[in-house]
């Protein structure tokens, strides 16, 4: 239920905490198993945030990122076929970490114009994060990179966010049902328990984002998520 409310909070201002979520599902679930459970609960949760923020998308910004994106998903479908599960969670770890990465980074040159609005840096993004989500859901901070070197306002950003990620994710549903395979109905039935804490969440999240100075909640989720993807390496 926690996962569910996390994940809520995520998709509608509250960017970050649902990394947490990533390495404590893999831990209970398993690697590649944890993909299967959580992408569901992304999905439920990312109705909520189209939903609130529809109307504030650029879509220029999106057509130019989601077909790469789309490589970086076949890409990781077939990285994913390849590697055991000891090998798989180890790469949900690395990917955590580098998103922890590029999230501190993110907040050091905050404001700073460091990309250029060039269709090489959309490829890069698009295939990185395409990766980053279908391997282990930690894409977030890859899409806010290229989110804010197009200088978008809050609305705009997280709008354009909300209906990238689920575009994203429901490409991915079928990847992860018929070809990855762990998507089932237990699975399923997990997910639905966590609809009404997804509800919570997003509500919570609608009130927070407004209250909760960032840089506290930013500097609790970077550290609780470290140390979680440190556990996936033990």
């Amino acid at each position: 239920m926690a996962c569910g409310m996390l994940i809520g909070m995520s998709k509608v201002g509250v960017p970050g905490v649902s990394m947490i979520v990533v390495p404590a599902l893999a831990f209970i679930f398993g690697a590649k198993q944890s993909t299967g459970v959580l992408l569901p609960i992304l999905m439920m949760a990312d109705i909520f945030g189209v939903a609130y923020y529809r109307r504030h998308a650029n879509w220029g910004h999106l057509v130019k990122v989601i077909p790469w994106a789309v490589v970086g998903l076949l890409l990781a479908l077939w990285v994913g076929e390849q590697v055991n599960d000891e090998q798989f969670k180890n790469l949900i770890a690395i990917l955590v970490f580098l998103s922890i990465g590029l999230m501190l980074w993110q907040d050091k040159r905050k404001g700073a114009n460091l990309f250029p609005d060039k269709w090489w840096f959309a490829a890069s993004m698009g295939i990185l994060g395409g990766f980053a989500t279908m391997i282990g859901n930690v894409a977030g901070p890859v899409f806010a990179i290229y989110l804010l070197a197009m200088h978008l306002p809050k609305n705009s950003f997280i709008g354009t966010s909300a209906w990238f990620f689920m575009i994203i994710n429901f490409t991915k549903f079928p990847l992860q049902l018929f070809v990855w395979d762990n998507i089932n109905t237990e699975t399923l039935m997990i997910d639905l328990v966590t609809l009404p804490a997804i509800a919570v969440g997003a509500f919570i999240g609608f009130k927070a984002v407004k209250i909760i100075p960032e840089h506290i909640y930013r500097g609790a989720v970077i550290v609780i998520t470290a140390i979680s993807a440190f556990l996936l390496l033990i």
